[in-house]
């Protein structure tokens, strides 16, 4: 038996695709395979159209794959079927607003959820949604407030108390931070280590934000046009990458004191 929570083979993934010359096929996820050890956080990372979200999405069971296998604690997952995502795995988006009912009360869409899917009664309902809003940071005023009432932050902390609710064993949180402010998303990150530390919940981050990448993983895959390109210690591939294209996406990130470089022979902006 081995020691990770994850184990994917050979995904591959196309969409079929439709413009002016016709029908085409577009590969989104081809041949991806990686391990995510129990308790660590993976990190996939790549620009917009990577194939990053949509691999996310087959390991969720929220999308389906043309090929490959996903072994999630054990059992094998069939990803040519649709279906509801397993228990062991929950799912936190990018946009916390979009992933809330904005008519149910915060404590009513986490006690849904502890009724359909717990043996539990309605006081140990209360606690334990009180339990899992402490968790992330909230507390019993927020159970009353509607998802419009709060800030992105505290939506957010709402999403994963949801996920947290279902005793996941792995939490994919796929853009998670991105939509938030600077000093919110520090926040947020800093609550996923803290929940990380005291649950041992496995973590699969999907992000474009090398500085949040190196903050809270311990491993690192890059991902183009659909393909792992590298993977390994997050500080060995952010610090040392062995790709050109991984070179790229840190030399892309803006540095302190960094100005835009002139080209020979560019034409000097009129308002210089």
């Amino acid at each position: 038996m081995t020691d990770n929570i994850l184990e994917v083979r050979g995904l591959r993934k196309t969409f079929v695709t439709r413009d002016a010359a016709g029908r085409g096929e577009h590969v989104a996820v081809d041949d991806v395979s990686f391990d995510v050890p129990r308790g660590s956080c993976l990190a996939i990372v790549g620009e917009s159209g990577s194939g990053k979200t949509t691999t996310a999405r087959i390991v969720a069971g929220l999308e389906t794959a043309d090929t490959g296998t996903v072994v999630l604690d054990g059992e094998t997952t069939v990803v040519r079927r649709r279906g509801r995502a397993a228990r062991p795995v929950q799912m936190v988006f990018q946009d916390p607003f979009g992933s809330l009912d904005p008519r149910q009360r915060v404590g009513a869409a986490i006690d849904e959820l502890l009724r359909i899917h717990h043996q539990l009664g309605k006081a140990e309902r209360r606690a334990r949604v009180l339990e899992l809003l402490g968790q992330v940071g909230l507390d019993e005023r927020h159970a009353g407030e509607f998802p419009g009432n709060l800030s992105g932050g505290q939506r957010q902390r709402v999403a994963i108390a949801r996920a947290l609710s279902m005793e996941p064993k792995l939490l994919i949180l796929d853009e998670a931070v991105s939509a938030l402010d600077v000093s919110v998303q520090a926040q947020v990150l800093n609550l996923l280590i803290d929940i990380r530390r005291q649950t041992g919940i496995t973590y699969l981050f999907i992000s474009h934000d090398l500085a949040v990448v190196r903050q809270i993983s311990d491993h690192c895959a890059v991902m183009r046009n659909g393909r792992l390109v590298e993977e390994g210690g997050t500080a060995e591939v952010l610090g040392s990458p062995r790709e050109e294209y991984t070179r790229t996406l840190i030399d892309a990130v803006p540095r302190p004191g960094w100005v835009p470089g002139r080209r020979t022979g560019e034409l000097t902006p009129s308002w210089e």
